[in-house]
């Protein structure tokens, strides 16, 4: 238990979900070393009591309730709303903050997410108004803050955009807000680095469908997760030839409409993009393609971090192919996108339901023999798996069920079999030949 670290830069929901999971941890141990003091204690794996779990799991839910007294909106980041009446002074909380959220909270689409509204305006008061000023008046320096500015946002803005092709908008569905709800995308997607629709044709269409598994054109099935040149060859492909990959793909499964809209969106940003250059190359480097060069990065260290540990036993179980993370840039910056198996297991889960899940499903998990991570984000997961730093990932992971029995050297060695290439003859046989092809 030593080695779990309760950040106090982590959500509320966060902290309450590792410090179930440390007294876990400490329970269990207490009991195997009474156990071997010879008080007469079994070793079978004691647990929290029924009702402190069911306490834990009410006040994860009384916080996205509005009907509850613990109901907490998220308004900022950066900020938790029970620490904003002490950081405000009172006249600014009550007369600016206060009415704020309540309008929020009628724009929005959920009562939980005014940080989305927030964003939002954010975005357009920032990086459009920068991105329109270069182009009237461009300086270099302007251009590398502008970047500097959004590589900031673009984590956030893709994981609300998570939330927006799922849920299929994040405002509220009346009047003009609906419409701006789906207006807004082909303003700020280009700008982020991403191509019109492209991350909706991908993601919903493709790679929840596939699952990680060896139709998916992001897998990491087929490749050795902790060998650079193998990370090399994925990013390689996504980078140069997703236009043609997945309209290819939805024509190969029949979906001939679908492969063409693909197409289209694409290549049209492609050459939107070719046409702004020409027109001023300096200002759409800045604010188009190095966007777009640095997403297109962001996105497969991230799928590939999600994804890397991949159980041979059942590798099509979303248990054992997607793991959790439980840390601050992921869960806090980026609406709970650590905890990725939960989104797996249905994807259409609301962002802030994600650790109430968690928290309910916490025996299953561990029968599965889920993964669970903390103190450390996607980006990090990869970069330490092309060190093969397995005995930092090691000390990152929070053992659950079985795996609290573990030593350090096992943790290595489950992990280091997570990572294991699957050979074509094994990815017939685990995933059946239909889908291999």
């Amino acid at each position: 238990m030593s080695s779990i670290i309760l950040s106090p830069e982590l959500t509320p929901s966060d902290r309450l979900v590792l410090q179930n999971l440390a007294d876990d941890i400490r329970i269990h141990q207490s009991s195997c070393k009474a156990a071997v003091n010879g008080t007469g204690l079994t070793r079978q794996a004691p647990k929290l009591p029924e009702d402190q779990d069911i306490r834990d799991v009410t006040t994860l839910a009384g916080l996205n309730d509005p009907a509850s007294q613990d109901f907490e909106p998220t308004v900022f980041s950066s900020w938790d709303m029970r620490d904003l009446k002490s950081r405000l002074p009172p006249r600014a909380y009550r007369f600016i903050l206060l009415p704020y959220v309540a309008w929020a909270q009628r724009v929005a689409r959920y009562e939980t997410d005014v940080v989305m509204v927030t964003h939002l305006i954010m975005y357009f008061s920032t990086s459009l108004p920068s991105t329109l000023w270069l182009f009237y008046q461009f300086s270099y320096l302007h251009g590398i803050l502008h970047v500097l500015m959004q590589g900031w946002y673009i984590g956030a803005y893709t994981l609300l955009r998570h939330q927006h092709i799922h849920q299929r908008g994040v405002l509220a569905k009346r009047s003009w807000m609906r419409f701006f709800d789906q207006v807004f995308p082909y303003v700020l997607d280009p700008l982020m680095g991403h191509t019109w629709n492209s991350y909706f044709y991908h993601h919903v269409k493709h790679h929840h469908v596939e699952g990680n598994g060896p139709g998916d054109l992001s897998s990491t099935v087929r490749y050795q997760r902790d060998n650079i040149w193998h990370f090399a060859h994925y990013v390689g492909r996504f980078y140069f030839f997703v236009w043609l990959d997945l309209p290819l793909y939805f024509m190969r499964k029949g979906r001939w409409s679908l492969g063409l809209r693909t197409a289209f969106w694409e290549l049209s940003n492609y050459a939107t993009i070719f046409l702004l250059l020409r027109y001023n190359f300096k200002a759409s480097l800045f604010t188009f393609l190095i966007p777009l060069l640095v997403m297109r990065l962001g996105l497969m260290i991230g799928n590939w971090g999600q994804h890397a540990f991949v159980d041979a036993d059942e590798p099509d179980s979303d248990y054992r192919s997607s793991i959790t993370l439980i840390d601050v840039p992921s869960n806090r910056y980026c609406y709970n996108d650590g905890y990725h198996t939960s989104h797996h297991l249905n994807p259409l889960r609301h962002w802030r339901d994600h650790p109430v899940h968690f928290l309910q499903s916490k025996e299953i998990y561990s029968r599965e023999h889920a993964l669970v991570f903390h103190n450390i984000d996607y980006l990090m997961i990869t970069v330490r798996l092309m060190m093969r730093d397995y005995e930092h990932l090691a000390q990152c992971l929070v053992p659950i069920g079985d795996q609290i029995n573990m030593t350090m050297e096992q943790r290595v060695a489950m992990l280091k079999r997570h990572t294991r290439r699957f050979s074509e003859e094994e990815i017939k046989e685990k995933f059946g030949a239909a889908k291999a092809q």
